[in-house]
């Protein structure tokens, strides 16, 4: 039973090693001047049901376990980095939001994070895009700016498409530093 055990745990340490971002990325975010961007994390499916109500998670796509464990790891990510966590903005939406609590406990929405991906949000997106390049135009560029939120917003910012809970860090110029994708 030992060598069986043994055997199973070398083969879960070739398939499930955990992909830890290099010590270089760390010690630039804990620098400060970063802006996070975070992709809500696991809510399978694709935009959200016709009848969706902000103020009701239940007509919304939301977390799945997974989404919910991968928000606890992007949390424990910046806890066991030492990463000073200044200021922690979520779009509206219920995945952003659990996403946020789930990783940071304390978060305020803000709607210029929210989704203009379904057609019925569409028309904020020109109004949502310039409130938030004003916002962080004008955020204190030496702490760190978390800003949860979903697929169509970091696209239209960076030009990059993201993963469900990936971390990807820019600065205030909208340029790429590094991207962490977190299980």
């Amino acid at each position: 039973m030992k060598y069986i055990n043994l055997i199973i745990f070398f083969f879960l340490s070739i398939f499930f090693t955990p992909v830890y971002p290099n010590e270089n990325i760390v010690n630039q975010i804990k620098e400060g001047n970063k802006i996070i961007f975070i992709r809500h994390s696991l809510a399978p499916g694709s935009g959200d049901p016709h009848n969706i109500n902000l103020d009701d998670c239940d007509t919304q796509r939301n977390l799945s376990i997974e989404g919910i464990s991968q928000s606890k790891n992007i949390g424990i990510f910046f806890t066991s980095n030492n990463i000073k966590v200044d200021n922690v903005l979520s779009s509206e939406w219920c995945r952003c939001k659990d996403t946020a609590f789930y990783a940071f406990t304390n978060y305020n929405t803000f709607d210029a994070l929210n989704s203009f991906y379904d057609q019925k949000f569409y028309k904020n997106k020109k109004k949502q895009i310039e409130k938030l390049k004003k916002f962080i135009k004008n955020w204190d560029k030496d702490s760190i700016l978390i800003l949860v939120t979903h697929y169509v917003v970091i696209l239209e910012l960076l030009g990059v498409s993201s993963g469900s809970g990936e971390i990807i860090v820019s600065n205030k110029d909208y340029e790429l530093i590094d991207r962490i994708q977190i299980d």
